[in-house]
C-alpha cells in the first residue's frame, strides 16, 4: 500500500525546527562527525563529554542522527550523561569483520541490523557484549510477483518452485537471514537434509557462479517485477516498505511463509576496548531515547516495527506475523561455513564403476545397479552451472590403455552445453563390463593425481568416486600402500579430496572411508542403491 503523510509530516518536521530554534539559547551547537554531515546539540553543562565512536547501517544511521542528538542535547541535566557522538554507517558484516581483525576503525558502540553478527566479531580476545538487546525490528519478508506464492508454506517450498535471489550471505544480513531461516522452520516441517539440500545446493552453485554477488535489492527486485518472473527476493519489511514508496506501481508483493520468519533486530552491542563502563551506559541512554514514545511514529515513518514487532502503521508491510526460533551463534556459524562451501564452483572428476557386479539387479527395482549410479549421476550433472568444472572416467580392471583400471572418458573441463552434452552422452552410453574386477587403488591414485596436475585454486577440487564394492585387482598395490601414496599426495595450501560414494551391501565402507580420510575427504554408503540419489545430495553438501 502507498502511504501519504502530506498532512502529518511538514506539522512533525516544523515542530523539530522550533524545537533546536528554541534550545539555541541555552545549547552550543557542534558538529558531531556524522558521515551524513550533520549537527548536534550539546548541552551546556557538559564541559567534558564521552566521546562515543558509533557505527549503524545506512538505513538506520537517520533513525540514531535523531536519537543522538536528542540525548546530547539532554546531557549534564536531571541525570542525564554527558555525550558526544561520532556516528558512522558501514554493512554490519563489514564492522564484524573490522572488530574480528582488530581493526584500527573499530567503533565504541555498533547497532548492526541483525545480532547475528556479533557472534562472528570475536576478536579472539573477547565477544562483544549487548547493551540493548533491540532498538527496532523488521521481519524478512519475501518478495516477488503474485503468481509466485500459490503455495506459502514454507521457505524451502517457495525456494524449490522459484528463482530466489539472495543477496551475498556473508555479507548481507537479508542473505543470511534467509538461509536461517529455511534450518529454523525445520523444527516445525520436519524437512530432510535430502531435502534442503536439493534445494540448497544448486541454489549456492548458480549464486556462486555470478560474476558479482547481489549486494543491493535493486537488481533482483528489477528483475523480480518482469512480466512472467520467478524471482524471488528475500529482504527486510522496511527495505520492501521503502521499495513501495519509491515505485507504488511495481507489481510486488511481500509474504512471510506460514512457518515463520526470522527478525532484523538492531541491538546496540558495546565493542569499546577501553572505558567499556561508561560506554555501556551511553548504550542504554541512547536505547531509552530511542524507545521513548517521542521516537515511535519517525520509526515507523521509516518503516521500522518497535522491540514488540508491532504491525507498522497504515496498513503498511505484512502486517502480524509469527517468528521461528532465534537461531544459535553455533548454527548461525555452521550455516554460513556450508554456503561458503557450496558456493565454491567445483573442479571434480567423477569416476563410475563398471565392473561386472554393477549389472546386478536392484531387489525392489527393475533397474541395475549401474543404471542408479548413472541416474544419480545424471541428476547432480544438473545441480553444477556452466562456470563448474567436471570430467569423467570409468574404472575396471584392465579397461584402459596399457592394461590400466581405469578409462577417461571425458577430460575436466567448464560445463559448456557441448561439454555438459559430452558428458551425458558418455555417461548414458556406459554398461558394466562382463567379468570385470572393481580395481580400485589404482583408479583413486590416478585420479588424485589428474585433478592435482589441473588443479583450480578457486574452486572445490575432488574426485567424486562412485563404485558397489572393493579392491579386487590382484595385481594393484595393497590398501596399506594405497593410503601411503595418497597421504603423499596430500598438500593443505592445494587439497584434492576424495568423496566416496558407495553402492549397495557389497560396498566395503571401512574400505572406502580409509581411502576418503587419507586424502581428507568423506565417504558415504548408499546400502540401498535406490537411495543414491540422496546420498549424491548429502555428499555434495558436506564435500
Amino acid at each position: 500500500m502507498t502511504r501519504s503523510n502530506n498532512n502529518r509530516r511538514p506539522v512533525y518536521l516544523t515542530a523539530v525546527g522550533l524545537l533546536v530554534l528554541s534550545l539555541g539559547a541555552v545549547f552550543v551547537v557542534r558538529s558531531f562527525g556524522s558521515e551524513s554531515g550533520a549537527d548536534g546539540l550539546l548541552g551546556g553543562k557538559c564541559d567534558e563529554p564521552t566521546q562515543v565512536k558509533l557505527s549503524t547501517t545506512p538505513e538506520f544511521q537517520p533513525q540514531l542522527d535523531q536519537a543522538t542528538k536528542a540525548l546530547m542535547a539532554k546531557g549534564g541535566e536531571d541525570g542525564n550523561p554527558c555525550l558526544q557522538f561520532t556516528i558512522t554507517a558501514a554493512q554490519s558484516a563489514s564492522v564484524a569483520q573490522e572488530i574480528s581483525t582488530a581493526g584500527d576503525n573499530r567503533p565504541d558502540l555498533w547497532v548492526p541490523d541483525s545480532s547475528l553478527w556479533v557472534g562472528r566479531a570475536d576478536d579472539g580476545e573477547s565477544i562483544p557484549s549487548i547493551a540493548v538487546p533491540s532498538l527496532a525490528t523488521s521481519p524478512l519478508v519475501l518478495v516477488g510477483r503474485s503468481d509466485n506464492f500459490a503455495n506459502t508454506s514454507s521457505w524451502l517450498g517457495l525456494f524449490a518452485t522459484t528463482q530466489p535471489a539472495l543477496l551475498d550471505p556473508g555479507k548481507q544480513s537479508s542473505g543470511a537471514l534467509a538461509l536461517l531461516a529455511v534450518q529454523a522452520e525445520r523444527a516445525k516441517t520436519s524437512a530432510s537434509n535430502s531435502q534442503v539440500a536439493k534445494v540448497l545446493v544448486p541454489l549456492a552453485q548458480r549464486l556462486g557462479s555470478m560474476p558479482k554477488p547481489y549486494t543491493e535489492v535493486s537488481g533482483p527486485l528489477s528483475r523480480a517485477s518482469s512480466e512472467g518472473s520467478s524471482v524471488v527476493v528475500p529482504m527486510s519489511e522496511q527495505a520492501f516498505v521503502k521499495y513501495q514508496d519509491d515505485n507504488p506501481a511495481a507489481p510486488l508483493k511481500a509474504i512471510v511463509p506460514r512457518s515463520g520468519t526470522l527478525l532484523m533486530d538492531y541491538p546496540v552491542v558495546v565493542t569499546a576496548k577501553n572505558n567499556a563502563e561508561a560506554i555501556t551506559e551511553a548504550g542504554k541512554a541512547l536505547g531509552e531515547q530511542m524507545l521513548s514514545d517521542g521516537v515511535s511514529q519517525s520509526r515507523d515513518d521509516a518503516g521500522f516495527r518497535d522491540a514488540l514487532m508491532s504491525p507498522l502503521g497504515e496498513g503498511r508491510g505484512v502486517g502480524d506475523i509469527t517468528q521461528l526460533t532465534k537461531p544459535t551463534a553455533s548454527a548461525i556459524e555452521k550455516t554460513l561455513l556450508s554456503w561458503t562451501t557450496l558456493s565454491l564452483s567445483a573442479h571434480s572428476l567423477a569416476v563410475i564403476d563398471v565392473s561386472g557386479s554393477m549389472a546386478e539387479k536392484v531387489p525392489g527395482s527393475a533397474k541395475t545397479r549401474m543404471q542408479l549410479t548413472i541416474e544419480a549421476a545424471g541428476n547432480g550433472l544438473k545441480l553444477f552451472p556452466d562456470s563448474a568444472e567436471l570430467g569423467l572416467w570409468v574404472f575396471s580392471t584392465k579397461i584402459g590403455p596399457e592394461q590400466a583400471d581405469f578409462k577417461k572418458l571425458v577430460s575436466i573441463g567448464k560445463l559448456t552445453p557441448g561439454h555438459r552434452q559430452q558428458m551425458i552422452n558418455n555417461l548414458t552410453s556406459q554398461s558394466a563390463r562382463v567379468g570385470g574386477g572393481t580395481g580400485l587403488y589404482d583408479t583413486a591414485i590416478a585420479a588424485v593425481r589428474e585433478v592435482r596436475s589441473q588443479y583450480n585454486s578457486g574452486a572445490v577440487n575432488t574426485v567424486l568416486l562412485f563404485t558397489d564394492g572393493k579392491n579386487d585387482d590382484p595385481g594393484s598395490v595393497g590398501l596399506d600402500r594405497a593410503l601411503q601414496i595418497l597421504e603423499g599426495l596430500k598438500d593443505p595450501a592445494r587439497p584434492v579430496r576424495i568423496i566416496a560414494l558407495g553402492i549397495g551391501p557389497d560396498a566395503d565402507e571401512t574400505e572406502l572411508k580409509r581411502l576418503a580420510q587419507a586424502t581428507g575427504g568423506q565417504s558415504y554408503v548408499a546400502r540401498n542403491p535406490t537411495d543414491l540419489q540422496d546420498v549424491f545430495i548429502d555428499a555434495l553438501q558436506n564435500r
